[in-house]
């Protein structure tokens, strides 16, 4: 059916309709609300209130625009509407029993971080880009091209991410935040030099990570994996990157370095803790669902660890609370390998 004749059906009241006319952008405006907040859950918030905007204002869509581009209108002012409400995940204790952590190097700040399921990148990733856009779609949803967007003025953030990522023009960005074009590429520039500093020693200028599922991604996964699930701290050792980064929001700790990354996670053996991963993907990198074993044979869900590859080698290791386990389709339990 025409887009005219389902726009008409909507604006009578059609829910049918209008869910045939949004159904195609759901996934890559969900995706865009989890760049804009940084959280998985405030995404899904923000892709809600963002249809129901729609659904009340369809009466007013004049078809200046592609339905598309007002869609992101509507879904950019709800996630700017989001990040001035400031309503952000608080920051959590250290709550691993037994295990007395190292000094960490630093306090994170964007504690709100949550992981992206890789089925969600699976459709959105073949959506065309503009003519204008900067970034490879899996750069521009790893965890640290995220957390760098985070630290951003919300208006520069949201400039960004319409610009560069996405490739609208100045004009259509201009238009979608009721602005000039003028103003739209002051922010941007702001917003490149902003986002340069925050990436600066997140590995900026390293080789890029292997392919997604080549021989080479598989290799390095596959020897993380027998590391961790022996507790083999010297082969863990030897896959790390010299300044390694560490990080496990909700928690704030981080740790930057081989040594003391190594301390950590000799820690969590030394406690006797011993695990099974389970693979899957997160934000177009390598991800799994960490299990620790009981004293029954059982092993229960803790978390899920997100790579960061650079090249041959780790260069940051993400932990994630057991709460996200759902999202990638991860049990909360595994059950005895006897």
């Amino acid at each position: 059916m025409a887009a005219a004749d389902l726009i008409d059906r909507a604006r009578a009241g059609d829910g049918d309709a209008f869910r045939e006319l949004t159904e195609p952008h759901l996934r890559e405006l969900k995706v865009h609300c989890y760049r804009m907040l940084g959280s998985f859950e405030d995404a899904e918030d923000a892709l809600q209130n963002t249809l129901l905007s729609a659904w009340q204002s369809l009466g007013r869509f004049e078809g200046r625009a592609s339905l598309r581009t007002w869609l992101y209108r509507i879904a950019t002012h709800r996630c700017l509407d989001a990040r001035r409400a400031a309503a952000r995940r608080p920051a959590k204790e250290w709550d691993v029993p037994g295990v007395e952590p190292p000094e960490p190097t630093r306090l994170g700040e964007i504690v709100w971080l949550q992981p992206l399921p890789g089925d969600l990148l699976e459709d959105a990733a073949d959506v065309p880009l503009g003519p204008e856009a900067r970034y490879e779609q899996a750069e521009s949803v790893s965890l640290a091209f995220v957390t760098a967007l985070q630290a951003l003025p919300p208006r520069q953030l949201a400039v960004l991410v319409l610009r560069d990522v996405l490739g609208f023009r100045a004009s259509e960005v201009a238009g979608m935040l009721d602005s000039t074009v003028d103003s739209v590429d002051s922010a941007l520039k702001r917003a490149r030099a902003g986002l340069r500093r925050h990436r600066s020693g997140a590995g900026a200028g390293e080789p890029g990570p292997p392919a997604a599922g080549s021989p080479a991604e598989d290799a390095i996964v596959g020897r993380f994996v027998r590391a961790w699930e022996a507790a083999d701290v010297d082969a863990l050792v030897a896959l790390l990157t010299d300044d390694v980064f560490m990080s496990m929001p909700p928690m704030p700790f981080e740790y930057q370095g081989r040594d003391v990354v190594a301390r950590f996670c000799a820690g969590l053996f030394d406690a006797g803790r011993r695990f099974d991963l389970v693979p899957s993907r997160a934000n177009a990198q390598p991800a799994f669902g960490a299990y620790l074993r009981g004293p029954s044979g059982i092993s229960h869900g803790v978390g899920l660890y997100v790579l960061t590859l650079t090249d041959s080698r780790i260069s940051a290791l993400t932990r994630f609370d057991n709460s996200v386990l759902p999202w990638f389709g991860l049990p909360r339990t595994l059950p005895s390998r006897g």
